[in-house]
């Protein structure tokens, strides 16, 4: 479906009902394919409140849902073929359940038809079944949004109740991994787990502290925790592509990086540069994406601890100086995400910081409520003299988990 946007630019993007939402993928489904599906299912895309590029290592991160979703309408055929449509702009594709795999297909049905082959691939279903899909999202998608878990995570979960595996905590976890295979495998798109984990683990209201090393899910109050205080999404209409290579160039140094570093140590109290100095010894060029990690692991810790305690203000320079270290370290920052963060802190926020893999995409910002206005508008203003695309600005409230709609 498309959304339409207001023209005063402090104006948030409204969500939209999960019946409405699940209403059009239904639609678009007998519209395709005259029949009726068999059921819809939601998932959400995400935020990531701190803890960027540290999933992939082990690190914690702190990411939640949006209140921004896709929408699948889905049924299980008694052939193999596989049949893909959308509201959206992107092509229709059909094909058979031989065709999808490693590399195919291409574009966005890679990531709903992929999901059903890496079910079969992990055995969390028998064998891949022929399958038709109609999906409808209010995610943006190349806005660091995470789009695409939420595709593989409608399906994912549809699939699932189908078929009658387990979509308990546990079993969702397990969903989970499976969504991150096709995005890996059948995209091509070198990403972590954080993703799919909180669309489909996430819980209303709260931010998800997950632990990557062993897949420990947590929760902590995150809306309500301070009403004067609000987190705001900029999307900066610089779309990001994660299998263009930047991602994953980035990914692979800081693997190389944290190799070097005994794991009982990463999280260790103790000077940074020391250690960066001392595990890098002759690999200048790993300096930087190990310092980052070992710095984003002490901003998630201190993080999470005022979360805890209640004290979400506290929050906001520790978004800042994440920022600061994925544009200076890891470099995976972007003109737009930088002008985004400095006229936000410079219109009283008390924090900002890009979103996302990096290379284009989102800026979450924390700021008062009352300000929110003076924020969007400096954004917009600064972006308009820049000759930069115009941000957008959706609502950064912690929604449920992928559900079922009917």
């Amino acid at each position: 479906m498309s959304v339409s946007w207001s023209t005063r630019p402090h104006r948030i993007l409204p969500p939209v009902s999960d019946q409405v939402l699940a209403d059009h993928a239904s639609a678009a489904f007998a519209e395709a394919f005259s029949d009726a599906p068999q059921g819809v299912w939601v998932a959400p895309g995400r935020a990531n409140l701190i803890g960027e590029h540290v999933d992939y290592v082990g690190g914690r991160v702190v990411p939640f849902a949006l209140p921004y979703a896709t929408a699948v309408a889905v049924r299980i055929r008694d052939d193999d073929v596989v049949r893909c449509t959308s509201t959206g702009p992107q092509p229709d594709w059909t094909g058979r359940v031989g065709d999808v795999g490693p590399g195919s297909p291409a574009g966005w049905a890679g990531y709903a038809a992929g999901v059903v082959w890496a079910m079969a691939y992990h055995d969390t279903i028998a064998r891949m079944p022929g399958i038709d899909i109609a999906v409808s999202s209010t995610v943006p998608q190349g806005a660091g949004l995470s789009s695409s878990a939420a595709l593989e995570c409608a399906v994912a979960l549809g699939v699932a109740e189908l078929s009658g595996v387990a979509t308990d905590d546990t079993g969702r976890a397990v969903l989970a991994r499976d969504c991150a295979t096709a995005e890996n495998v059948v995209v091509g798109a070198s990403t972590g787990l954080m993703d799919q984990s909180v669309s489909l683990r996430a819980r209303a209201g709260h931010a998800m502290v997950l632990d990557c090393a062993v897949g420990g899910v947590d929760h902590v109050a995150l809306d309500g925790v301070n009403p004067k205080l609000a987190l705001l999404v900029i999307n900066t209409n610089a779309p990001h592509r994660l299998v263009e290579g930047g991602y994953g160039r980035c990914r692979a140094l800081v693997e190389q990086a944290c190799a070097r570093v005994d794991r009982r140590v990463l999280h260790a109290v103790g000077d940074v540069q020391d250690m960066v100095d001392l595990a890098t010894l002759g690999a200048h060029h790993l300096r930087r994406p190990l310092r980052h990690v070992l710095t984003e692991f002490r901003r998630v810790d201190v993080a999470v601890d005022r979360l805890r305690a209640g004290e979400l203000a506290a929050v906001g320079p520790l978004l800042t100086a994440s920022h600061r270290s994925l544009r200076n370290d890891l470099q995976v920052s972007s003109v737009e995400l930088d002008l985004a963060v400095e006229a936000a802190v410079g219109a009283g926020a008390l924090g900002a910081r890009m979103i996302g893999g990096g290379f284009g995409g989102s800026v979450l910002a924390l700021t008062e409520v009352d300000r929110i206005p003076v924020v969007a508008e400096t954004v917009l203003r600064a972006a308009r003299e820049a000759g930069m695309p115009e941000p957008r600005f959706l609502a950064a409230t912690c929604a449920a988990a992928a559900r079922r709609v009917y």
